[in-house]
């Protein structure tokens, strides 16, 4: 199902309970009920309640962000890692050119298909992956250089082969969901507590008001997915996580 998808039905869902509840509430209230009387403690718990889930959202939001934004950064320098290594071996014999540009492009091709489902599915590499690098490895090291120019050329080969073996390991480290599901009960327990203070205030049927409570109740919906979809780096919206490989490897199907 597209994000997109999940994401209006999700809103919808959320101001159709709210209005629901609302409409029900208003016919089964007693006829002397006087919304306006509210009393200021729960106006006062109302407010507080939101601030405190406010900044717990806030706090959450930051920590899927950054950790997507260190995956991608792990992602980037696989893949300029790998670039590299297929530029710098054009000062190599071609049969060894080719065969290690074969290896850094079987790698690629593995990586953005079947190893990118294993991280989204299974939150782990795949073995194939850790064989196909470690054969690049062994064909980059094997070389024993003839002249001086495929000597200045080795360890800078050597160093990039290791750069990208540091990224593989840190993406397999920040494959699966960051956040703890301690954490996720707290969110829509929160969420559950927070609307559920608006009834608390006795809105009336008004349009206005039950507009007011739709649209706050969606944007919990909105950013509890904002917080879902950043959770997993590699889990949702793969094709754009992979596409520092497919932007320098456009041959790589992705």
């Amino acid at each position: 199902m597209p994000e997109w998808l999940v994401l209006t039905l999700a809103m919808l869902a959320a101001c159709g309970v709210v209005v629901i509840i609302t409409l029900v509430r208003h016919r089964t209230a007693p006829e002397d009920e006087d919304p306006s009387e509210t009393p200021d403690v729960i106006e006062y718990m109302t407010m507080w309640i939101g601030v405190v889930y406010a900044i717990v959202l806030g706090l959450a939001i930051a920590g899927v962000w950054e950790g997507r934004s260190a995956a991608q950064d792990h992602v980037q320098a696989e893949a300029v890692a790998l670039h590299e290594i297929t530029e710098r071996v054009r000062v190599y014999p071609p049969e060894v050119r080719d065969r290690i540009r074969e290896d850094v492009n079987a790698y690629i091709g593995h990586v953005v298909t079947t190893e990118w489902r294993s991280m989204a599915d299974d939150g782990e590499l795949t073995d194939r992956g850790t064989a196909l690098l470690q054969r690049l490895r062994e064909d980059v090291t094997d070389h024993e250089p003839r002249t001086d120019f495929e000597a200045q050329a080795y360890q800078p080969l050597v160093d990039q082969v290791t750069a990208a073996d540091q990224a593989r390991i840190a993406r397999g480290d920040s494959t699966g969901a960051t956040m703890p599901g301690v954490v996720w009960f707290g969110l829509l327990a929160g969420a559950v507590i927070t609307i559920g203070m608006v009834f608390a205030l006795q809105i009336r049927r008004t349009p206005r008001e039950l507009i007011l409570a739709g649209l706050f109740s969606a944007l919990i919906a909105f950013l509890l997915f904002l917080i879902w979809d950043f959770d997993s780096p590699y889990g949702h919206g793969a094709a754009e996580a992979a596409q520092p490989f497919l932007d320098l490897f456009p041959r790589a199907k992705g």
